[in-house]
């Protein structure tokens, strides 16, 4: 396998203000060369908000436009989340935009109720797995990582082979009051799944006065930390080694013997 340059970007989000976001990310982005992977938090956008109907777009507005320019201009792959309406439902939905245009989205399937947000979301019910440079790849969101099931590498019931995926990745707003369990949380994830994970949080108050200090970690399949930014804005890219992955899987054949089963709902 190749190698991976994935680019993390830990913003401080104005809350509930688009245009600002998507300005203030295109100059922290200004300089960056060389990658295959941006990485943006959850609702980048507007930070967390549950006001889905007044701050929703569609996947032909502005903001997907804008991820689309991105792409194009950096020649990679970005992701994040957003609040979309699609047939007349919101959804708290990933977008994964390649540079020649073309996207696939996710809707995050875990709605943190503990906010509120499964009262103003829909919940998805299907997974992504798009490929880069031979990586196969699982975008999930925040609350997502409390559910290790919904993440695991689980055959025969996929059609992506033996071990379906080689990188995970979060987008989060996790608040600094819970980061030790976010920590703790992709490393398992890392270890149990013997992928690389990387977690890309926000940072800075939002508008219900939640502290986030960000703590974006990338993770190796070993589950040792490669990188970890804590307490400021960041834009940082690493490369991922495909040889490592490789050797780790081949050496610990551990998936061979994890257990089988079917989510039913």
């Amino acid at each position: 396998m190749q190698d991976l340059k994935v680019t993390l970007v830990q913003v401080d989000l104005a809350w509930e203000n688009k245009q600002a976001n998507l300005d203030y990310i295109s100059t922290l982005l200004k300089d960056v060369r060389d990658t295959d992977l941006i990485i943006l938090p959850e609702m980048f956008s507007t930070g967390f908000s549950m006001r889905s109907k007044d701050l929703a777009e569609n996947m032909m507005g502005n903001s997907v436009r804008w991820m689309r320019d991105l792409a194009s201009a950096k020649n990679a792959a970005v992701c994040g989340s957003l609040i979309i309406e699609d047939d007349e439902k919101f959804y708290n939905r990933l977008i994964w935009m390649e540079p020649d245009g073309t996207s696939a989205h996710y809707d995050k399937r875990h709605l943190f109720s503990l906010a509120g947000e499964d009262k103003h979301y829909t919940g998805g019910k299907h997974k992504i797995f798009p490929e880069l440079k031979e990586w196969k790849i699982l975008p999930l969101i925040c609350y997502d990582l409390r559910f290790p099931v919904w993440s695991r590498q689980s055959p025969p019931f996929t059609e992506l082979g033996a071990n379906p995926y080689h990188l995970l990745v979060y987008v989060a707003n996790w608040p600094e009051r819970r980061v030790y369990a976010w920590e703790q949380l992709l490393i398992a994830r890392a270890i149990e799944n013997q992928c690389y994970v990387v977690g890309v949080n926000r940072i800075g108050m939002d508008g219900n006065d939640v502290y986030h200090n960000g703590c974006s970690l990338v993770v190796d399949p070993m589950g040792q930390k490669l990188y970890e930014s804590k307490g400021e804005e960041s834009v940082k890219t690493l490369t991922l080694s495909g040889l490592q992955l490789e050797s780790i899987r081949e050496k610990l054949p551990f998936l061979d013997d994890r257990d089988e089963f079917e989510l039913r709902r």
